[in-house]
């Protein structure tokens, strides 16, 4: 078992340990029953705040101790969604040892700083993930995600031993593990780097189902048609990753007069719901914000405002929360609704849309993200188009997605620009579309 006395390490304290756990909104204690899932959302106002989120146990409920430390140390920084992918790898890593060296074997070998458990664990678990029968990149993922795990706990202790001769010992294991282990990869990438974004006939045709009016429409009630329509057009024409539509409140879209240009402009903030507090969100996956650089301004043409300003206005409602899209049972909408969404939709495309979707792409489902890939391919586009500069360009895009400055995103559609079948879907106003001039409530 993980010595007691490393749980000063997180400011785990006893009181903390006995304490009320609400999981998964329901109130239980630290000492569970067996056969409790191994993967567990931590809220409640016994539990720091730094500790909130997901967090993995084992088979009597313990929390898994260095996952525990790690999600301290280094996930604070990460996405919800990203800290979860990541923590379900680690759950995979953690089953592995406990299969081959019994319970706890990963924290206990980590723990005692055990070079050769360790080795043998990292070792047996590339080569379950290798000789699977169909090898990924997630496995890829799966496998570096643990490998640095394993190596971040490593250095940790390596540094909070004294300077002695055990603090060598563990600096050649370190290095030991990290030169055997760093240049192992599950699966060679190998492939080319396609371009994600969607055909022209695609769009046209999630235009044409989509229109709230459209008799192809596949949602019967006027509430879901808008709800869905307003998902779509934000992140077709705002570029925003699913997370952020679900994370807007219902005044997200801001309006000024503009003397300059003797007109009303309008402009959405993608960031937190100022409004809402992140524990209270009822959601099992949790909206949130990538990172720093995604918390951005942008611009947003009055056809838009205006479609989203239908909504909130008609069909939203009054629900009891300040989240721009409202579900049928007035909740907010859930991630897994969205995805499940799409999925319909996808379902419904004509045969000969969904053909070329697999031929263009290699991919069978139009998901919420490839809306976003594809605002990027028509944005650089049509700045190029107006007379940027490749490099300017590919800086406004950066401002405009929320990339960093040394992220690589934008180049990734510099090829796809010139790609005319989809450029035609667009003229250069981008918002200047029938389909959403029809799809207006009358008298707006």
């Amino acid at each position: 078992m993980v010595c007691l006395d490393l749980l000063h390490v997180t400011s785990f304290s006893q009181e903390f340990l006995e304490a009320p756990w609400r999981i998964n909104g329901t109130f239980t204690r630290c000492l569970f029953s067996r056969a409790i899932p191994v993967f567990q959302q931590l809220f409640g106002a016994a539990v720091p705040a730094v500790l909130r989120g997901p967090i993995l146990v084992d088979d009597v409920g313990l929390p898994r101790f260095w996952t525990a430390v790690w999600s301290v140390m280094s996930a604070a920084q990460l996405a919800d969604s990203t800290h979860t992918k990541k923590l379900r790898y680690l759950e995979d890593l953690y089953q592995h040892a406990d299969g081959l060296h019994g319970p706890n074997a990963l924290d206990n070998a980590l723990t005692e700083l055990d070079d050769g458990a360790l080795a043998q664990i990292l070792e047996s678990w590339f080569i379950s993930i290798r000789n699977q029968p169909v090898v990924t990149g997630a496995d890829e993922k799966r496998w570096q995600t643990g490998l640095g795990f394993v190596t971040d706990v490593v250095t940790w202790l390596s540094k909070s031993e004294a300077a002695d001769d055990r603090l060598q010992r563990v600096e050649q294991r370190l290095h030991r593990l990290s030169a055997l282990y760093s240049q192992l990869h599950v699966r060679r990438d190998n492939s080319v780097e396609t371009v994600r974004s969607l055909p022209a006939s695609v769009v046209e045709a999630l235009y044409a189902m989509l229109d709230p009016e459209s008799p192809q429409n596949p949602f019967g009630r006027d509430k879901t048609r808008w709800r869905v329509f307003v998902a779509f057009v934000l992140m077709l024409h705002q570029g925003l990753r699913r997370g952020e539509v679900l994370l807007l409140p219902a005044d997200a879209v801001k309006s000024a007069y503009d003397h300059k240009q003797q007109r009303t402009r309008h402009w959405l903030n993608v960031q937190e719901n100022e409004y809402e507090d992140t524990e209270a969100d009822s959601r099992y996956s949790k909206p949130s914000i990538k990172n720093l650089h995604s918390i951005r301004q942008v611009p947003v043409s009055e056809l838009t405002a205006s479609v989203v300003q239908g909504y909130v206005e008609n069909y939203r409602g009054r629900p009891d929360h300040s989240f721009l899209l409202n579900s049928q049972s007035d909740s907010p909408l859930s991630t897994e609704t969205l995805t499940k969404v799409f999925a319909q939709i996808t379902r419904c495309l004509p045969v000969g849309v969904l053909m070329e979707l697999k031929d263009r792409t290699g991919k069978d489902v139009v998901t919420p993200h490839d809306l976003r890939h594809t605002c990027a391919v028509v944005r650089l586009h049509q700045l190029l188009e107006h007379g940027d500069a490749m490099d300017e360009a590919l800086q406004k895009l950066r401002t405009f997605f929320g990339w960093s400055k040394t992220s690589t995103m934008p180049s990734r559609y510099a090829r796809a620009v010139f790609e005319d079948r989809l450029a035609g879907v667009w003229n250069d106003a981008f918002d200047d579309r029938i389909a959403l001039l029809r799809a207006l409530p009358k008298g707006i």
